[in-house]
């Protein structure tokens, strides 16, 4: 069965990137006026927001930024260097690894993590809508009923 596309799913998805590089902006103007690179504030809330159980390493990291290795320990360099984040060794493993914030890494972070959420409350309803648009049209021109 060939799946055909009309111009309203061509529409939603093109409001839907829209919409995602709208926040996306935001983001990395917030991150740049915090004094941070975007990815930099993104491995910040990355390393802050991991699992429970989860170790924080470089190569965890890595993986959940979707980036190299040697990309993530950049990264790591740059934000040891402005004193946001720190290394220490495991605990039976001393050849381990493992990174946290700073204080003034998680400053930092705090601050820009509520800039976000403020800024997800304005402008979230738009994100949302877009997404379902894209969802229920994609759905209906394959024979998929929309929900």
């Amino acid at each position: 069965m060939k799946k055909s596309l009309t111009s309203a799913d061509y529409e939603s998805l093109a409001e839907l990137r829209y919409q995602i590089r709208r926040f996306l902006h935001f983001s990395e103007q917030a991150a740049r006026k915090a004094g941070l690179e975007p990815q930099q504030h993104q491995l910040m809330l990355t390393l802050k927001g991991l699992p429970t159980g989860t170790r924080p390493r470089i190569s965890e990291l890595a993986e959940r930024l979707q980036i190299q290795h040697h990309s993530a320990v950049e990264l790591v360099n740059r934000l040891a260097a402005g004193g946001h984040v720190r290394r220490h060794r495991g605990g039976e493993d001393r050849r381990e690894v493992l990174l946290s914030l700073t204080p003034k890494g998680e400053k930092v972070l705090r601050q820009l993590s509520l800039h976000h959420k403020a800024e997800l409350r304005m402008r979230g309803p738009a994100l949302i809508a877009a997404l379902k648009r894209a969802m229920q049209t994609g759905r209906r021109s394959n024979g998929i009923p929309a929900r």
